[in-house]
């Protein structure tokens, strides 16, 4: 993989992940923003989905720091322990960090008499996206891509989430995660593309 290659993967990650989140922050809110536009608050508008844009491009940054982080932290796992063992130690962290994702939400949120339930459905949804890209990056590559793909997925966006999920503002949660799940999803499916090996 040469410099060119890296620029390419760079700056396509932080337009993708920045355009997916100006567009959904656009869409969970475009009532407000489409009013503003109509009463002639033209600049206000502009300002506003050049704002959506920087904050989407600040979380695909994120995205691929932590990309880089756990193709560095695979290669060291792999250099200690053998390659069966790493998948299953990635396992466990994964059904750990779907748990975690449910219940400290549910501890830190929810209402009384509300059931964990509805907190279950964040870390279910991801799980299921990360199970298709998974398997369309094992389709692409070889099958021995699939757990990896899945612990990137769901670990290391969940990882990468965290400073958000402080908040319980389902449209910030929003505009924050989209950047980062499109950015990793396709930092995942396009290096082996770049570097030209299966």
């Amino acid at each position: 993989m040469n410099s060119r290659k890296v620029v390419y993967l760079f700056f396509t990650t932080l337009l993708i992940g920045a355009t997916s989140g100006a567009l959904v922050g656009f869409v969970l809110d475009w009532r407000t923003y489409f009013d503003g536009l109509m009463a002639g608050e033209v600049i206000d508008f502009i300002l506003v989905i050049v704002w959506l844009f920087g904050i989407g491009a600040m979380w695909s940054l994120i995205s691929q720091m932590g990309f880089f982080a756990y193709l560095t932290v695979h290669r060291f796992a792999l250099g200690i322990v053998n390659a069966k063992l790493w998948n299953m130690i990635q396992i466990v962290i994964i059904a750990f960090v779907l748990q975690g994702l449910a219940y400290f939400r549910f501890t830190s949120f929810a209402d009384e008499g509300e059931t964990i339930f509805g907190f279950i459905l964040i870390p279910l949804l991801l799980l299921i996206y990360g199970l298709v890209v998974a398997y369309i990056k094992s389709k692409q590559t070889n099958l021995g891509a699939f757990i990896p793909a899945l612990f990137f997925m769901v670990v290391v966006t969940t990882l990468e989430w965290l400073p958000a999920l402080r908040v319980n503002d389902p449209k910030w949660l929003w505009v924050y995660f989209t950047p980062l799940l499109v950015a990793n999803t396709w930092q995942l499916l396009i290096l082996h593309r770049l570097i030209n090996r299966k």
